[in-house]
């Protein structure tokens, strides 16, 4: 099993910064894992990918945070992170970190709770 807890979420002003964190735990380190990635979910619509880091550490990105969002993870500590800079209103959302992986030849996901960001004048 894998745990995933965020924070960082919180109200920020139009083109402030903002870094997001992911605590993984349970009996795999981040390394190992597939692919560890932030989805966002504004209220009244689908969660959608915003970033996504690979084992290999290629990482990609939704169209419309390329240049502003970066994510990068910490082996070490289990941590994975979203830079998010130049915020918009529309980045407004709920931000879930998410762990895929394949076990037994099986897809698995793994959610947290997410946490609120909020970008307003």
């Amino acid at each position: 099993q894998v745990q995933l807890v965020e924070s960082g979420g919180t109200l920020v002003q139009i083109g402030g910064s903002l870094r997001l964190s992911c605590a993984v735990s349970g009996n795999i380190g981040i390394a190992s894992i597939a692919a560890m990635g932030w989805y966002r979910q504004a209220e009244g619509k689908q969660r959608d990918m915003v970033a996504v880091i690979v084992k290999s550490g290629s990482t990609n990105y939704a169209e419309a945070v390329k240049g502003r969002f970066t994510i990068s993870r910490d082996n070490a500590k289990n941590m994975v992170y979203l830079q998010m800079n130049s915020l918009k209103p529309e980045d407004t959302a709920v931000y879930y970190c998410n762990a895929w992986d394949v076990r037994d030849s099986s897809a698995v996901d793994y959610w947290g709770k997410g946490t609120l960001v909020t970008v307003s004048s």
